[in-house]
């Protein structure tokens, strides 16, 4: 990991402040990265302090000024060659992600590949922001809307995906002509140093102005100085539910715009009708991957009832080879989960549905030893469990799955949509009726909806985010862009007179 770190430029003390090229040292905390891996201390970092805070936001709205002069296509060239660079960092910030966050390396390698995707992304669309003619009703005139940038875009980022999430936005907020400011979470600080020092080279190059890209490690404080300030348009958060109606209010309440990511609940239908080998397959990994630690993992199964002890049968089959260990080891499943206090949410949530009257068909619980000495490793868990448990209706950031029966697609749908987020859903099955139905207005009331493929994992081309307690944000592909902009309303006069809209005279 030494060589790792060496690589992508990252020492024992880092600065966490950044306007691009520059380093600001700043007089704020001090946070220690440690690897829920090993337990291991990775580096410190001190983070922002209000000082230091105030000169990166007025860095950046100096860079807006230049920045948005540029052609979009000129932009978006820009935002080729940092994919290019991150192509050539895959194995190492791959890597290090893995190691900071706790993910398996195939998936911190998948992490990667999505910020090199949404540059290609990005970059198609910095010739593709559109705007519509509109015919007017008065002779003579043209009318069109059109999309300038917004200005500052604050980006805060969760733990779970310490990189990716910031590349959804900022590479398309970039060729919209926006600069961003990105808070990435303090528990992986040093993924988003090493995503500002890798982009710095492109920068330099380009001679891209400085506070296009800037980077502020800090906390919850630093959250709060972002999501207060009025010289910050749009903010874009991803977290729990609880940080994003934080976020929200601050926002809202001086009449910001906020584009938020939130807390998922996602259930997969598996219909009697199902392939169960699909179904066993986007079930489990939906579960376990990352740990539970996305906001698209699979927290519920919705199973009818015909099939119902097979498919239990094949679940508890299925976690009997579950490998738990060092994520950096191909070989094994499944990881730890952050830090001890996820561990003590995940114990309460065993705890809580047993005193519900859950039935724990695979035991959860802490796995201690050699190769566990860190204290976040644990042991994924399913329990029969009803929709109603207090517990099933929250989301618990773990690798706890509920399984329960249904009867009626009706029945399954309604267990589908009656918690309060709205993420992802899926439904196993090889009845068109039954996919269509689940598709359809009277189906899933989610932002993601797929039918034989499980709920995690994905594309960038389509606009990604959910409903209700999720937070109604879209990022990545689609036209996820137009949150980044702001439409304007265009109406030339061609004739030497001044028709009034609606037929109304006024003549002087």
């Amino acid at each position: 990991m030494i060589a790792i770190l060496k690589e992508l430029g990252i020492n024992a003390s880092n600065q966490g402040v950044s306007t691009g090229l520059l380093w600001i040292k700043s007089k704020g905390e001090k946070i220690v990265s440690s690897s829920p891996v090993d337990g291991n201390i990775i580096a410190t970092v001190r983070g922002a302090d209000k000082e230091t805070y105030e000169a990166v936001v007025t860095k950046a709205q100096e860079a807006f000024k230049e920045w948005r002069q540029w052609p979009a296509p000129k932009r978006g060239e820009v935002v080729r060659q940092i994919g290019n660079e991150l192509r050539k960092y895959k194995s190492s910030l791959g890597k290090l992600v893995s190691y900071e966050m706790g993910k398996s390396l195939q998936e911190g390698m998948g992490e990667v590949q999505e910020m090199i995707d949404i540059c290609d992304f990005a970059v198609g669309l910095s010739r593709q922001l559109y705007g519509s003619t509109i015919h007017s009703e008065r002779p003579g005139h043209r009318m069109y809307d059109q999309y300038h940038p917004l200005g500052i875009v604050g980006v805060i980022s969760a733990f779970n995906f310490p990189v990716a999430v910031w590349s959804w936005n900022s590479m398309l907020a970039w060729v919209c002509g926006d600069v961003c400011i990105w808070k990435p979470s303090e528990k992986t600080p040093l993924c988003g140093i090493a995503c500002q020092k890798i982009i710095q080279k492109v920068f330099k190059e380009n001679k891209v102005p400085e506070g296009v890209s800037n980077l502020l490690i800090g906390g919850r404080e630093t959250g709060e100085w972002l999501s207060n300030d009025t010289r910050i348009p749009l903010i874009s958060a991803t977290g729990s539910t609880r940080m994003g109606k934080a976020v929200g209010a601050a926002v809202g309440q001086r009449l910001g715009r906020s584009l938020l990511e939130l807390g998922g609940n996602n259930a997969i239908i598996i219909s009697k009708e199902a392939d169960l080998n699909i179904a066993l397959i986007a079930a489990v990994f939906g579960a376990v991957g990352t740990a539970g630690q996305r906001c698209t993992t699979t927290r519920r199964l919705i199973i009818h009832d015909k099939i119902y002890n097979k498919v239990k049968d094949l679940l508890v089959n299925a976690y009997k080879q579950l490998k738990i260990g060092n994520p950096l080891l191909e070989k094994n499943h499944v990881g730890p989960l952050i830090d001890t206090a996820a561990v003590g949410m995940y114990l309460h949530a065993i705890k809580k549905c047993k005193e519900e009257g859950g039935n724990f068909i695979v035991e959860g619980g802490v796995l201690k030893g050699k190769g566990y000495e860190s204290g976040c490793y644990v042991k994924p868990c399913i329990a029969e469990a009803k929709n109603s448990f207090e517990i099933v209706q929250h989301e618990t950031f773990a690798p706890i799955l509920y399984i329960m029966k249904y009867k009626t697609m009706e029945e399954a749908i309604a267990l589908q949509n009656g918690v309060p987020q709205g993420l992802s859903s899926s439904i196993i099955t090889n009845n068109l009726r039954e996919a269509e139905h689940f598709l359809s207005q009277a189906g899933s009331d989610c932002g993601i909806a797929n039918v034989n493929i499980g709920t995690s994992g994905a594309e960038i081309g389509g606009a990604f985010g959910g409903e209700k307690e999720t937070g109604g944000g879209r990022e990545s592909g689609s036209d996820a862009w137009k949150v980044y902009m702001r439409r304007q309303t265009n109406t030339i006069n061609y004739t030497d007179k001044l028709p009034l809209a609606q037929g109304i005279k006024f003549d002087l």
